[in-house]
């Protein structure tokens, strides 16, 4: 089996409108991404519109370079854009919008990335989709079909009257789409060369309402939304018919008002006899209850994540992460009675207000956990503090990067000293992924210079040489709560005022 298509397919549409869907990663990973497939199934499902999906490791295509009318771009994470470039340079299309021929397609993009800073990109796409693209993606596409022979400059003024569509030369605002969850959204395309082999992938919630202070994944998908327990049920009985791995997908997949029927409808299938896999990417502290882990271990979960985020309860407190020592112990004490080989803790470093003591308290933790809890396999995953657009800790630079290789080599020696295994993300990549993160207009150029000098760690040092950026700018400084950030004029919920609001209460805890 290679590819599995779950709805039915024209392979021979009668049509003239030719279009690539881009994945600025290779297949594996993009046979894995449940937004992305899910869009493609959308306009493939379409008579009018012939769709390709295109990767960074794709040698050929289908459709020919010169029969394409519109390409789009889904952008997951900020290093996305070395391999947009690398995609524009290896088809022959020049990197600025403004540069490209009236012959040229229309290229545009969507994703987190794009919706929660579309600045840094002004000058590469023609357009850009801010927040979800179920509909935004059908409406932008007809548009073009409609006005195929019309010049760019008209089909643009158009697409920029589209709610969710920012189109940089025309729009001075631009408000971000919030779709509806008009059904339960699930893997279209099963395939075993996936990252996630053969898994059929459904999305039980969007959003979470725990709203910690430096997630961009929380901030960007308010409100919190689910589909029906019904449309749930009937979309694993579909996923059953074409393989046994099942995965459930969200922020906080455990937020659904009936995650836990959830979870037993397909418990009862397993003790009924059936062989079905089933994960999920984390689990909250309070889910940790045992028909919840029982259920997960016997669908062949062996490990499970949880997401800890910071040593101290001082610093969980202010993150808004409001998770006791208590709940973490109680939480392995029912992993190990249901038969779970262990848990791995993610944390991050170097978050507002972190002092070396906060740092410490993560060792300790690991220590008690290891006392008590001998034979249990525990480890440590940590990612270094990136200010995210859109949440309270947007104003919040990050720490220095000599205090944050102190921090991560303490952590790392400390935690092998007890025999804990632990990881810690690179603060030299962190560092430039901030710079983009809280970029610009200016970004635009630096990020065609950094493709230019082969996108290695030192090409991002020789580009800001060579333009005379100050990055440090971007990604340390601490910014001023009046101070105009280049993502506010998207309108979004929960706006500016709120998250200023939020940021003060937690600092003063």
């Amino acid at each position: 089996m290679a590819e599995q298509y779950l709805y039915q397919r024209n392979l021979h549409k009668n049509c003239d409108f030719n279009m690539w869907f881009a994945f600025p990663a290779p297949k594996s990973f993009a046979l894995s991404s449940l937004g992305y497939l899910w869009l493609f199934r959308e306009l493939d499902m379409r008579e009018d519109v012939n769709i390709e999906m295109v990767f960074s490791d794709s040698k050929t295509t289908e459709i020919m370079r010169n029969k394409i009318d519109l390409i789009a771009f889904s952008i997951s994470f900020d290093m996305d854009f070395i391999e947009v470039l690398n995609f524009l340079d290896k088809n022959n299309y020049a990197y600025k919008a403004s540069e490209r021929s009236e012959t040229d397609p229309l290229i545009f993009a969507g994703g987190p990335v794009i919706s929660s800073n579309p600045a840094p990109y002004s000058e590469i796409f023609d357009f850009m989709i801010i927040g979800d693209g179920e509909g935004v993606n059908e409406k932008v596409v007809s548009v073009c079909i409609e006005n195929k022979a019309k010049p760019k400059k008209e089909i643009l003024k158009m697409l920029s009257e589209i709610e969710g569509v920012y189109v940089p030369e025309i729009n001075v605002k631009v408000k971000k789409k919030t779709a509806k969850l008009a059904g339960c959204i699930y893997t279209p395309i099963i395939s075993d060369m996936a990252y996630f082999k053969d898994t059929f992938i459904i999305e039980v919630v969007r959003g979470c309402a725990n709203r910690c202070a430096f997630c961009l994944a929380s901030y960007l998908n308010l409100p919190i939304r689910f589909p029906d327990y019904e449309q749930i049920i009937n979309t694993i009985e579909l996923g059953l018919k074409h393989t046994n791995k099942i995965a459930l997908l969200g922020a906080q997949v455990t937020a659904h008002p009936r995650f836990k029927d959830i979870i037993n409808f397909v418990h009862t299938k397993i003790k009924n006899g059936a062989n079905i896999e089933m994960g999920i990417s984390s689990l909250r502290v309070d889910s940790f209850t045992p028909d919840i882990v029982q259920a997960l271990v016997d669908a062949g979960q062996k490990n499970l994540t949880l997401a800890i985020e910071a040593g101290s309860e001082r610093l969980r407190k202010i993150i808004n992460k409001n998770l006791s020592e208590e709940q973490i112990f109680k939480a392995i004490d029912v992993a190990k009675q249901c038969g779970l080989k262990g848990i791995k803790f993610y944390g991050m470093l170097g978050l507002p207000t972190e002092t070396m003591e906060d740092v410490e308290e993560i060792v300790k933790l690991a220590g008690k956990i290891k006392k008590l809890h001998k034979g249990f396999d525990i480890s440590f995953g940590f990612s270094t503090f990136v200010p995210k657009p859109n949440t309270p800790f947007q104003w919040f630079g990050r720490e220095e990067e000599k205090s944050l290789e102190k921090k991560s080599n303490y952590i790392k020696k400390e935690l092998h000293k007890i025999g804990v295994k632990s990881t810690v993300s690179s603060s030299k990549w962190d560092y430039w992924q901030a710079v983009l993160s809280r970029g610009d207009e200016k970004l635009s150029d630096f990020m065609i210079e950094v493709h230019k000098n082969g996108s290695k760690l030192g090409a991002f040092k020789k580009a800001s040489k060579n333009l005379g950026i100050n990055t440090d700018y971007y990604a340390l400084e601490n910014y001023s709560y009046d101070k105009e950030l280049p993502w506010d004029f998207i309108e979004i919920t929960p706006g500016k005022e709120f998250l200023e609001k939020e940021s003060r209460r937690l600092l003063e805890i």
